[in-house]
């Protein structure tokens, strides 16, 4: 592989790929080298003596087989006279893997890690978040999004005793815990991995936190339960080695066709449940389509290949694919290091004739015109009170305000499943929660319980859409400050806008796009904005993103709204909205029908205190009233 050089011109859309010219060697890439080429080339060690036997000229080729595959696809790279990426380069002096005792050093020094330290710790999950906060950040690793109540209150023990006595709920099902000073981060780790939860791979060039549908198992409209697929993947890749130190990060989702999104299209591997039926060539039963490429921070949703894999055929060909990854990604340019890009240089069909080369089965194709898909998912499912595929048993969905929860609000939360539930809690990526089979004669006191703690149910059509991350409260790269202003945002709308179905609001820090503002209805991506009247953290905007069925990127509609003024903005889009939709068209609906030059023209704004036609669904409440609940999550 090779990589863009700045100033290289290409044509639009197409990818140039250029040479990286060689620079000089370390002396411990000299010596890998030097065994890399001769094994390569079938010469024997220097070190050999003149009459060693074929076995033992062979031993140098053998030795470079058994490095881990990032290794010899490091080592490939620096032999085509490429340099390394300075991440690749601290992986290749020492892998972060290894790195405890210099964890458990710097913990008992009391220091933050500084220097290649701050990214070899991101593998066991900690972040130096400096200067945002003077502190560590840990990110968890909860395959499914499925957490015990015992897990739960160990992680908020964990969160109390180590760090700022808070959780945060991320888009990736998972939970983050923050303000770890550094002499509690090997303690903070010891305590989660007794506790089950293993950070390991959560953070640098490794597959992260497996997700799946937070229904799995209790969903009425499931194909398929993928919570065991889930926690196979999960393990596999926690126990072997070779599926570490990746080109860059990796993400794989599964959706069982629940109605509750993965958002498995976002991914770089998406796997989605249809039915087959008889006549079709292949046999009768649940498949699961395989998408490539997702990266909605570089524009672009997971992309079907036709393939139709049998539950069984999974993690075999996830496990295949990401080892195809390993060997052909860009190791010099971090900015071209996905996999979307491995799959513009190599071509789809190429990617997928490796990958059959690595699997014992044949790989089979089927049109998706062929399949059954699930019916579309329910945007309201992951708050209200739901019922269950099992009788007499009921969800509960969990409004958590800009997806951060209290110690005692874990607590609490644990408590109220195992005394009303099964005792799980199920995350879900819109930085929310459900707590599952309650027994309907049970409700009442479960919304009691739920109601002490200062938490609601209550479907909110802002709330429900609502997705924020850290931004600049919390991370080194956020540039604006996103969870209070999502929680601006809800105070300014309540008791001026009533809405009937919930409008996907995205607010991302920087450029990462970890609350994935691309896909959102609205997104928001944070900017530092400086004119005439103000100085300071503002956002851009977006219109008319979505995923699954309704995927499309959003497209940019305003540059450099002052953080201040971003409330009024939201208000002066959904008056729009309301004005100019037809019937009930949903946001998703209303915008996916208008070409992109139709909702930049229609959104766009220059300033000006225009007055917006608003129509008689879009009048003002009176000042003391709420945000309407809309009715697909308001009844059992």
């Amino acid at each position: 592989m090779a990589q863009d050089r700045p100033g290289d011109s290409k044509p639009p859309g197409e990818t140039q790929l250029i040479p990286t010219e060689a620079l000089p060697f370390t002396d411990l890439q000299k010596e890998y080298l030097d065994g890399f080429l001769r094994a390569l080339s079938g010469q024997p060690d220097q070190a050999a003596p003149a009459d060693a036997s074929p076995a033992a000229s062979a031993g140098s080729a053998e030795a470079e087989a058994s490095l881990p595959p990032g290794k010899r696809a490091q080592l490939a790279w620096l032999a085509s006279g490429k340099r390394l990426s300075k991440e690749e380069q601290i992986k290749f002096d020492s892998d972060p893997l290894d790195a405890w005792p210099r964890i458990a050093e710097l913990s008992a020094q009391g220091r933050l890690p500084v220097g290649e330290d701050i990214f070899r710790f991101k593998t066991h999950g900690l972040w130096n978040v400096s200067p945002a906060q003077e502190s560590m950040m840990c990110r968890l690793r909860i395959p499914g999004g499925i957490l015990r109540a015992y897990q739960a209150r160990a992680i908020a023990a964990a969160a109390e005793t180590h760090g700022g006595g808070y959780v945060d709920l991320t888009t990736r099902a998972n939970l983050q815990i923050r303000e770890i000073g550094g002499a509690h981060m090997a303690p903070l780790l010891a305590d989660l991995h007794e506790a089950g939860i293993v950070p390991r791979g959560s953070g640098a060039d490794n597959i992260r936190n497996v997700t799946g549908n937070p229904t799995c198992g209790i969903d009425a409209h499931e194909f398929y339960d993928v919570l065991p697929l889930c926690r196979e993947l999960h393990h596999h890749i926690m126990h072997d080695r070779t599926l570490y130190g990746l080109p860059r990060k990796f993400n794989v989702a599964f959706d069982g066709g629940n109605s509750i999104s993965s958002l498995e299209d976002t991914n770089d591997i998406g796997l989605r449940a249809v039915k087959v039926d008889a006549g079709h060539g292949v046999e009768e039963g649940i498949y699961f389509r395989l998408a490539l490429g997702g990266i909605t921070g570089h524009g672009d949703l997971a992309k079907d290949t036709g393939l139709l894999l049998k539950p069984s055929e999974c993690i075999p060909v996830i496990a295949a694919m990401i080892r195809v990854y390993v060997m052909n990604g860009d190791r010099g340019n971090r900015k071209r290091a996905r996999l979307k890009y491995v799959l513009e240089a190599f071509g789809v069909p190429e990617f997928l004739e490796q990958t059959q080369k690595r699997l014992p089965f044949a790989l089979r194709r089927l049109p998706e015109t062929e399949c059954r898909l699930a019916p579309a998912v329910d945007k309201a499912g992951h708050l209200g009170i739901h019922t269950q595929r099992q009788d007499g048993l009921c969800y509960l969905g969990v409004d958590v305000p800009v997806g951060r929860l209290t110690v005692e609000q874990l607590r609490g939360l644990a408590d109220l499943s195992a005394a009303f539930g099964s005792g799980t809690l199920r995350l879900t990526v819109w930085q929310n929660l459900l707590i599952s089979d309650i027994p309907e004669s049970r409700l009442d006191g479960a919304l009691a319980a739920l109601g002490r703690l200062g938490l609601t149910h209550e479907p909110d059509a802002i709330q429900a859409g609502l997705v924020a991350c850290t931004g600049a409260e919390g991370c080194k790269f956020g540039m604006a400050p996103t969870k209070s202003t999502a929680t601006a945002i809800t105070t300014h709308l309540r008791g001026r806008i009533r809405l009937d179905s919930p409008v996907n609001i995205h607010l991302t820090g920087c450029t990462h796009s970890c609350a994935q503002h691309f896909i959102g209805d609205i997104g928001l991506l944070g900017a530092g904005v400086e004119n005439a009247s103000y100085k300071g953290a503002g956002f851009h905007f977006f219109i008319g993103g979505g995923y699954g069925r309704e995927g499309r990127m959003a497209v940019p509609a305003r540059r450099s709204v002052p953080a201040p003024e971003v409330p009024a903005e939201v208000e002066r889009i959904l008056r729009i909205y309301l004005a100019k939709r037809t019937d009930a068209e949903s946001f998703t609906q209303f915008t996916a029908r208008l070409p992109d030059a139709d909702l930049q023209a229609i959104f766009a704004w220059d300033g000006a205190a225009a007055d917006v036609p608003v129509s008689q669904s879009a009048a003002a409440l009176p000042a003391n009233a709420t945000t309407a609940p809309f009715a697909a999550a308001e009844t059992l």
